[in-house]
């Protein structure tokens, strides 16, 4: 894997992004055709977009922040490398899932460098915080897979909020829940609005199902033995019989909440540019909106949802 030039950020594409939000501190916000991020990886985004060449057998992994991106990067890549590594001595016992998985945007093309990356073994697996209509053309036109994990709006504001604060400085007090959840329900959210965001990767699994697998988050905690094998279906690598007797159990052991929270490498470690690994794993459960969220709160979210998902089926299951 080799890199070359830097993309650079054109006045032309400069007009694409307007309107910075510092609303939730940590996480300055810029309106990117239409996706809000931080100003800092539109180069990446850029660079993704015009210069990624998807492979037919490639795997992407889709979330918005704070809705099992973690989970999901440790299930696929265990599941398409069962027959390479022992569940005794597995990679994920000693790095964690963000190491073993990389994002395309921010990480591969970070600053806009332009990768050549033809030569990662087959299949390739990366993730993406890319809204479906900005994803690299090559990727909708390939045969490639995308698994789209989405999360209920309420607990993936609720963690996103508390996964926010994790990063500012120590005399720096979080934006108020009430602040943080005006901005969620305007749209303003890292990689956000999160309706627009999930209603194109819903759209997409309906018209490509054998391309675009669209999970959710609740469905897959409570029968993740059903989701790992419609994963196998979609990305092409069934278990035979004798395999299928107890892999999937080992999986779903290794890769569970509980089981990756307590790795050392997950509890005092750190990835990428220092960022401490424990902030990843806070509590994984459904439902803990209700300990945040005010009746109100809970309402207008519920509302705003049933108008943007209702006539398009997508519907969510509570608590």
């Amino acid at each position: 894997m080799s890199s070359s030039n830097v993309h650079e950020l054109t006045s032309e594409h400069q007009e694409t992004s307007s309107s910075i939000e510092m609303g939730w501190k940590a996480f300055p916000l810029t309106q990117y055709q239409g996706l809000w991020i931080g100003p800092k990886y539109i180069p990446a985004v850029m660079a993704c977009r015009e210069h990624f060449e998807s492979h037919k057998d490639d795997i992407i992994l889709t979330t918005l922040p704070k809705s099992g991106t973690t989970w999901l990067k440790a299930l696929t890549f265990t599941l398409i490398n069962h027959t390479f590594h022992d569940f005794d001595s597995h990679p994920l016992l000693k790095t964690n899932p963000h190491d073993l998985v990389p994002f395309l945007d921010p990480e591969l093309y970070a600053n806009g460098q332009i990768l050549d990356l033809t030569n990662l073994p087959s299949p390739r697996l990366f993730a993406t915080h890319l809204s479906y209509n900005l994803l690299p053309v090559s990727m909708i036109k390939s045969d490639c897979r995308i698994i789209y994990l989405c999360r209920n709006p309420k607990d993936t504001f609720v963690s996103l909020w508390h996964f926010h604060y994790q990063f500012l400085p120590d005399d720096v007090k979080p934006a108020p829940i009430e602040e943080a959840f005006e901005l969620f329900y305007k749209g303003i959210s890292p990689w956000g609005p999160f309706w627009e965001h999930a209603l194109g990767y819903w759209k997409a699994s309906l018209e490509r199902p054998e391309r675009v697998l669209f999970i959710k988050y609740e469905e897959l905690q409570e029968d993740p033995t059903f989701y790992l094998r419609r994963m196998t279906e979609i990305l092409g690598c069934p278990f035979s019989e004798e395999e299928r007797k107890g892999i999937i159990e080992k999986i779903q052991r290794l890769c569970s909440f509980e089981s990756l929270r307590s790795l050392d490498v997950n509890k005092s470690g750190k990835k990428g540019l220092g960022t401490e690994t424990k902030i990843f794993f806070r509590r994984g459960v459904v439902g803990d909106w209700e300990n945040h969220l005010t009746a109100e709160m809970i309402e207008r979210l519920d509302q705003l949802t049933q108008q943007k998902f209702g006539c398009f089926g997508l519907v969510f299951k509570e608590s």
